[in-house]
């Protein structure tokens, strides 16, 4: 906590702890977990997949490029799997608007939930900016191994911030995260001091957060898909303004009457639950078989075992009961017409209702053709959802961070199906060795989507060596995904 108790006092105080903290952790830290490194790699291909997948959509396609028509930078941040060449802060929205547009990249469950994979946005396109321009001046570029340490970095301060601050119950949006975990991870790349990483995180929380509105009805909203890609940009923004001379707030979270804490959080003291090293990244959860929103993971694997049952008797439902964590009862639990595919995607009787008719969820499940199928809205009819107080225990067990759902249809002839419980999701930690391999093949996939055959096999075969990518220039790695 700041030492200011007096909100007329002019004397500046010392940082807050916190904002110290992460700083230490940034610039004085060595990250030395090969667990972590190495699941940062998959991070790395599966946050790309998932960015080249999202070109796909006309939807996410329009919102990239320079701000302005014209506004291209050559030799800077390149987009993966475009022919785009920008300043740093619009190729880190770029970059974070195609790796979370299709709500398919990485997730962390706590107290708050959110997408660190997210900060690659800003990680990547600084680190290709860098790299150009220390070729450029005859300097030895960063490696991949780089990006890989501060994505490890990035995931541990988004994540344990997460651990206890529930910044849904103020209504804000965990973009705000990403934000303050970007710029911190991107002053330091850009080299910027201890006393800079401070500066630029103070000015980070300074921000605010973005209300959480476009993620709930009545308003939801397309805008879930790229704010973090925004969150991305203004990190990279605040670091170089940092790096000019810009000074920093010292008691941003803890000054009296003006401060995040009192200001935005209640009055509550935000805290570090554990201290940073590379946790989150080792636990973190991959969405690797459904574009799903994490909670309803769990659901839609049960509902796609209950497919082959059911199938054949959509007309004899009765109902069908739900199972849910208390935070997926509060945030996904949707009735009434749903508008748009962000609507649906956050929605956990549209994503048990559709694998149980059509077998498969996918991106192009949440269109408004599929969606126009009338059976998908008889079905949510059909449906109770309730919390099971075993998953909201063991979804903040430490030791266990399960995401429990439980499905079990019932016909109107007075027989049902077994009731069906997962705890675990296919891309939790509990089961890599069933998930990694599937990861692999979402990533490849999403590559050969892109590419032509030559392009992807390269890219294909560079990602495959985890050793000899942590080792190349990051230059030399951007421009393999890149269609200059």
């Amino acid at each position: 906590m700041s030492s200011v108790t007096d909100i007329r006092a002019a004397r500046r105080p010392e940082p807050d702890a916190l904002i110290q903290q992460i700083a230490d952790y940034v610039c004085n830290t060595e990250i030395t977990s090969e667990s972590a490194l190495q699941t940062a790699h998959y991070c790395l291909k599966d946050s790309l997949a998932c960015g080249l997948l999202a070109l796909r959509f006309p939807e996410c396609v329009k919102l990239l490029g320079p701000v302005v028509p014209g506004a291209d930078l050559p030799g800077g941040s390149r987009v993966p799997g475009t022919h785009f060449q920008l300043d740093p802060v619009q190729g880190a929205f770029n970059i974070g608007v195609l790796v979370r547009y299709l709500d398919f990249n990485d997730t962390w469950l706590a107290a708050e939930w959110g997408h660190p994979s997210d900060n690659l946005g800003a990680i990547l396109a600084v680190a290709d900016y860098i790299a150009r321009s220390d070729v450029a001046e005859g300097l030895e570029p960063p490696t991949v191994s780089d990006i890989l340490e501060a994505m490890v970095k990035a995931h541990e301060i988004q994540g344990v911030l997460a651990l206890k601050n529930s910044f849904n119950r103020v209504g804000l949006d965990h973009v705000l995260l990403v934000r303050v975990a970007s710029t911190a991870v991107v002053t330091h790349m850009l080299g910027g001091s201890r006393d800079d990483v401070i500066n630029a995180v103070s000015q980070a929380w300074i921000d605010g957060g973005a209300l959480r509105t476009y993620r709930h009805a009545p308003n939801t909203g397309p805008r879930k898909s790229w704010a973090a890609g925004d969150a991305c940009r203004r990190a990279v923004q605040l670091a170089l303004l940092t790096l000019k001379g810009e000074i920093g707030y010292p008691s941003a979270l803890t000054a009296k009457g003006w401060g995040f804490q009192d200001v935005l959080f209640k009055g509550q003291d935000l805290v570090l639950e554990r201290e940073l090293g590379s946790y989150v990244m080792e636990n973190v959860l991959f969405k690797i078989a459904f574009p799903a929103e994490f909670h309803a993971q769990t659901a839609v694997e049960c509902a796609m075992a209950l497919h082959e049952e059911v199938r054949d008797r959509l007309g004899d439902i009765e109902r069908i009961e739900i199972e849910t964590q208390e935070a997926g009862s509060r945030i996904i639990d949707k009735t009434g017409p749903l508008d748009n595919y962000a609507d649906r995607d956050h929605c956990i009787q549209y994503m048990v209702a559709v694998p149980l008719i059509f077998g498969e969820l996918t991106a192009q499940s949440y269109s408004d053709e599929v969606a126009a199928d009338p059976r998908i809205d008889a079905m949510r009819d059909k449906m109770v959802v309730k919390e099971n107080p075993r998953f909201t225990e063991e979804y903040f067990d430490a030791d266990k961070r399960a995401i429990g759902n439980s499905v079990q249809v019932f016909f109107s002839d007075g027989t049902k199906t077994e009731k069906v419980t997962i705890d675990y999701p296919v891309g939790h930690r509990r089961r890599r060795e069933e998930g990694i391999p599937l990861l692999e093949d979402k990533f490849e996939r999403a590559v050969k989507s892109q590419f032509g055959a030559r392009q992807a096999g390269a890219i294909i075969d560079t990602m495959r060596d985890a050793e000899a990518l942590a080792e190349m220039d990051v230059h030399e790695f951007s421009g393999l995904w890149s269609l200059i």
